[in-house]
């Protein structure tokens, strides 16, 4: 290739870097914000009849139509062959690629603008407070839900997690049951020395008249780690049904939003954690507090909602302390699924973002392929002719 023909790639890539800033800024302005968005929200997909897909046809027909006559005019004609004719063709599939991605542009620009609203870190933020505060959060009716709100979800204090245990004490037609809780303790030891020590253990038990295989009843599970051996058991019996330190509010360990690259079981744990400290170690305050933070988050976010912190610490309070008395009412009105939905978009807008629809993933990459042998054939045609 000619150093003027080199020259004129380079000037025409230099253009084309022009007008995808140019699709990155009118997409950075156009964002609608993060109040706007819902769970139809979605970086930009090529649709055919809106401004930026009309605006993409001209500007790249007409790119391409003044690209090929300056070329053909200035460049042809120089009969090149081989690795000259390879170069063309790779630097026109750049040319056209270029040419045909300015709405991918236009979406970096729709991302700038919401990390420019919403950060990682405050989103992540936002997410961990959720977290805390979500048993709060359910229409009331959920709260008679057993799925939701059951003994074995409590994952603090100690002697909590609990497993939960039936045992029937007169079958029949009409069986009788029992409802056991048991706290749950793990034992890591060597391998080697395990194996030993139950041995050992084995013995001594039959020697003192116990039934070894009730104990080994209450093992949940057993697991290799590398040279180690993980038990899972049932340890002590525990009675939540009595425990005054517990309430309807710790009976639910779900995450609202999962933080991203964190352990499911170490967020929920914490949160648990938070909850419990909130309900039973902080000052009344530090819970209106936590409600008010929640309270701008859905303004934030655009959420409609008639949540007052104070009547809904005091709320809470009152269903802590009189445990046994069906949680019936609890002001806690917001548009849940609304918040759900939008959490759910900017999940997939920051962790799985889609520049490029998959709906026009084939239809794309045909166009920038005819585009391109099109354009290398105009060229081979000019190219033989001899001066």
């Amino acid at each position: 290739m000619t150093q003027n023909l080199k020259r004129y790639f380079i000037k025409s890539v230099i253009v084309l870097a022009l007008i995808h800033f140019v699709y990155f800024l009118y997409g950075y302005f156009t964002f609608k914000g993060l109040g706007k968005i819902n769970i139809y929200t979605e970086f930009y997909r090529f649709k055919f009849y809106d401004d930026v897909s009309i605006s993409h046809f001209f500007v790249s027909g007409l790119f391409l139509l003044f690209f090929l006559i300056f070329l053909v005019k200035n460049h042809s004609r120089e009969s090149y062959k081989g690795g000259n004719l390879f170069k063309i063709s790779v630097c026109l599939l750049v040319i056209s690629f270029l040419t045909f991605s300015f709405f991918i542009s236009y979406s970096f620009g729709m991302n700038a603008k919401l990390k420019t609203e919403l950060s990682e870190n405050d989103f992540n933020k936002d997410k961990k407070l959720l977290n805390v505060l979500n048993p709060f959060l359910y229409g009331y009716t959920s709260y008679s839900s057993e799925k939701l709100f059951n003994y074995e979800n409590i994952l603090y204090p100690k002697p909590y997690p609990v497993i939960k245990q039936e045992d029937t004490i007169s079958a029949g037609e009409y069986p009788i049951t029992e409802t056991s809780y048991y706290s749950i303790d793990t034992i890591k030891a060597l391998t080697s020395s395990f194996d030993k020590t139950t041995n050992k253990a084995d013995s001594i038990l039959d020697i003192l008249g116990f039934d070894k295989q009730e104990l080994y009843k209450r093992i949940i599970s057993k697991r290799e780690i590398n040279d180690s051996t993980e038990i899972i058991f049932k340890s002590v019996p525990v009675h939540p049904e009595h425990d005054e330190d517990i309430c309807i509010f710790l009976e639910n360990n779900s995450l609202f939003s999962a933080v991203k690259g964190d352990s499911i079981g170490k967020q929920k744990r914490q949160a648990a954690i938070e909850r419990y400290n909130l309900l039973y170690k902080s000052k009344k305050d530090s819970l209106t507090y936590e409600f008010r933070r929640l309270d701008t988050i859905l303004k934030k976010y655009n959420i409609e909602t008639s949540l007052v912190p104070k009547q809904l610490t005091q709320d809470v309070y009152h269903y802590r302390d009189k445990n046994d008395e069906p949680l019936n009412g609890i002001r806690n009105n917001f548009d849940r699924k609304a918040l759900t939905e939008k959490f759910t978009t900017l999940d997939k807008l920051f962790y799985e973002p889609n520049y490029l629809h998959p709906n026009i993933i084939e239809i794309y990459f045909i166009v920038i392929t005819v585009v391109w042998i099109l354009l290398f054939l105009f060229y081979l045609i000019f190219n033989k002719k001899k001066v």
